[in-house]
């Protein structure tokens, strides 16, 4: 046996039940081992005997059954664009001919104005309801008795009935003569407008990949063993090339240093707020960028072996996990319909045979399926979800993925990245000691560097009504060290201690126990020399944001399990933590590491990721529910099922909140939504007419549809005036 693995990316999928579909059957192939389709990132993998199977076969019965079967991400992304397209056109069609029936319902045309609702009732059955017939259709085929097989049933129900009505007046008495029109065209409007919303959450689902992609150096500067320097594609560099990386260029492979010195912002990959000094011996990361200096690279990694190249495919891989998107009115459903088609029919055979009634039997297995029509069923979510979304974006919380306000409730741990998640991501002048007749002169050269500490320490001076508008000369940045600088015939220095022992200058014992208290703590800081005797000490942090402490408190009283997972060292890891009031801590990681982390904790329990920055995006993709700061990168931004648009932390409390009772008030409306039906199906059958005389009409079986779906309408704009 020769087994292959074959992976595919299928379009036109429209929900889980689609993907089941394609297992079931394609599983049924002599000489498939294994098939995983899934319906979230439109892939499917499968795992085939080549010699029973080939590729070309396992497309064609896909493609025999509805669903396209892309080349490659771009065919996929364009066929998905399409397909939204097209469920917004049928949604606005839907919408527009709903309130023209409305329109006419209120302000008739007469003699004409049953023909003109008829017509417009018409198109919109088989135009945008028409999709809803191709699925219940593909989904019998499985075995399968989903929402599209309810809503076709019984908005067919409501049609077929007002068609006659309207077409052959003389088959009912004129009591009987109700249309449902309305009914039907408003069921298939809002069941497509929660479709639509659904897809929209999928729609841009690789986005975050194909930024990544962008991030990674195009070119490089490789320097040919003569010592002429040529750009070559970053792709081409074999292990042993040795690359030039100039100030303010992306660093183009994983390698060595083997020459020079630079600042490095790693951010992107560590989370690190400060640059790191590289130089001789120590590894640097494709991607990250030198902000200061000269470096010469040897390469030790391909291209597709890179950190960067790793992160891309953990994100692939995290994107193609299962998502809890089967619906509870969809797996309801599996056994509402055909009880209810059997109750239909049972119920025209007892008038039809043992009262011999054919007029009533026919009106009572009609008000039965009328009824039983799923216009509460099929709000219930939408609904529900838009009014979810809409107080979400009130509060300045972005939900993308409205499948994750089904899971939210069972969430145990919550993990946190460290820069620009719990603290600020900014440094900033904790205290200084220094002589205050120092500062205008020390702002004024650190004025004139880029450098993040440089432009922290001049903002904290000029905060304190300084100028620095000192004469500076000769200024030198010493990568990895400070900056040299003469203002007014003085030398100044700032910078790390290395600095200022290099440039023998007396470090006195009340400035090296501040800057040891402050390195303890887990603070950076920097030295200040004028002339030759060290003047200062400035302590530098990554303050914690405001609510984060507010907030860890609060998700501990929830029972959630407050976790901090950082790229950043252990020491001020730790700090930042007992601050927050978080006993459990993860430091010194890289992106695949923390997705390590966030998969060992989901084999216990299901997990909430939250992060800013592109090194998070794996772990906010592969995380049960990932959220993402809109102040974050592009891609991790995409890379999340939930955005806090007002970056204000607390607001996770308030997305946990919102989807617990977006979910209470999903299952009340599925209640109500049964309940109606539960109780109206039997009435409908007749089963009070032999103690009572009582006869559910079709007219009565639509205003108990009716009111079940105003009720639940109703119970779903609660949640717009919910405090979080």
């Amino acid at each position: 046996m020769s087994k292959e693995k074959i992976n595919l990316n299928i379009s036109g999928m429209t929900c889980v039940n689609c993907s089941n579909g394609i297992q079931k059957v394609v599983n049924k192939l002599d000489g498939l081992e294994s098939s995983k389709v899934n319906f979230a990132s439109n892939s499917g993998e499968f795992v085939i005997d080549s010699n029973l199977l080939n590729k070309d076969k396992l497309i064609k019965k896909i493609r025999t059954l509805g669903y396209g079967v892309e080349e490659d991400i771009k065919a996929l992304e364009l066929a998905k664009k399409k397909a939204y397209q097209k469920l917004r056109r049928l949604f606005v069609v839907s919408l527009v001919l709903s309130i023209a029936i409305f329109f006419f319902m209120f302000f008739p045309v007469p003699d004409i104005n049953l023909y003109i609702i008829f017509a417009i009732g018409s198109i919109v059955q088989f135009y945008p309801g028409g999709r809803f017939y191709s699925l219940a259709f593909k989904a019998v085929s499985h075995k399968n008795f989903d929402m599209n097989v309810l809503v076709a049933l019984g908005t067919s129900a409501a049609y077929f009935y007002s068609a006659t009505v309207v077409l052959f007046p003389a088959l009912f008495p004129p009591h009987l003569r109700f249309i449902y029109f309305d009914g039907a065209s408003v069921i298939i409007t809002f069941i497509i407008l929660g479709r639509l919303l659904e897809e929209r959450s999928k729609a841009k689902a690789t986005d975050f990949l194909k930024n990544l992609m962008n991030l990674a150096p195009l070119n490089a500067q490789k320097i040919e063993s003569n010592g002429d320097i040529i750009q070559v594609l970053a792709k081409e560099l074999d292990i042993g090339d040795i690359v030039l990386v100039k100030q303010g260029e992306k660093i183009s492979a994983d390698g060595v240093v083997i020459e020079g010195g630079a600042e490095i912002d790693t951010s992107m990959i560590t989370g690190e707020s400060l640059p790191v000094y590289k130089t001789v011996d120590e590894e640097v990361i494709a991607g990250t960028i030198n902000m200061a200096g000269l470096l010469k690279v040897q390469v030790t990694k391909l291209a597709n072996d890179t950190t960067l190249s790793k992160i891309i495919a953990l994100l692939n891989e995290a994107q193609s996990k299962s998502m809890p998107i089967a619906r509870f009115a969809d797996k309801v459903a599996n056994i509402f319909v055909p009880v209810v088609i059997a109750i239909s029919i049972l119920t025209f055979f007892v008038w039809y045979f043992l009262v011999g009634d054919a007029l009533s039997a026919i009106l009572a297995s009609i008000s039965v399926l009328i009824i039983s029509c799923p216009c509460a069923l099929g709000l219930a979510t939408p609904i529900a979800i838009v009014s979810a979304v809409g107080k979400g974006a009130k509060e300045g919380i972005l939900i993308k993925n409205p499948e994750v306000l089904e899971i939210i409730k069972d969430i145990e741990y919550a993990v946190f990245d460290k820069t620009g998640t719990i603290t600020k991501g900014e440094i900033s002048v904790k205290d200084i000691l220094i002589d205050e007749k120092y500062l205008d002169i020390l702002g004024s050269v650190e004025s004139y560097s880029e450098h993040p500490i440089s432009k922290a320490v001049t903002k904290y001076i000029k905060d304190k009504s300084f100028t620095c508008r000192a004469k500076v000369e000769d200024i030198e940045v010493l990568p990895g060290l400070g900056i040299s600088a003469t203002s007014e015939t003085k030398k100044v220095l700032i910078g790390n201690v290395t600095l200022l022992e290099s440039a023998k200058v007396d470090i006195s014992k009340e400035h090296m126990e501040f800057f040891q208290k402050t390195i303890g703590v887990g603070n950076g800081a920097v030295f200040a020399s004028i002339d030759g005797k060290c003047v200062g000490v400035i302590a530098l942090e990554d303050s914690i944001k405001d609510g984060a402490v507010d907030l860890v408190k609060k998700l501990k009283d929830k029972g959630i399990v407050p976790i901090l997972l950082t790229g950043d060292n252990e020491t001020t890891a730790k700090k930042i933590a007992s601050v927050v009031g978080i006993e459990l801590v993860y430091a010194e990681v890289l992106p695949d590491e923390k997705y390590k982390v966030i998969k060992d904790l989901q084999k216990d329990a299901k997990v909430l990721f939250v992060g800013d920055g592109i090194n998070d995006s794996v772990s906010i993709k592969q995380a049960d529910i990932g959220i993402a700061l809109n102040s974050g990168s592009d891609i991790t931004k995409d890379a999340g099922d939930i955005i806090l648009m007002n970056n204000e932390i607390i607001s996770v409390l308030k997305s946990i909140n919102l989807s617990q009772k977006a979910m209470n008030t999903i299952k009340q409306n599925l209640f109500w939504a049964f309940f109606y039906n539960s109780i109206g199906i039997p009435i409908a059958a007749g089963v009070l007419y032999p103690f009572f005389g009582v006869m559910l009409t079709p007219v009565y079986a639509g205003i108990a549809m009716s009111f079940s779906s105003v009720s639940v309408v109703l119970n779903s704009l609660r949640l717009k005036f919910s405090k979080l």
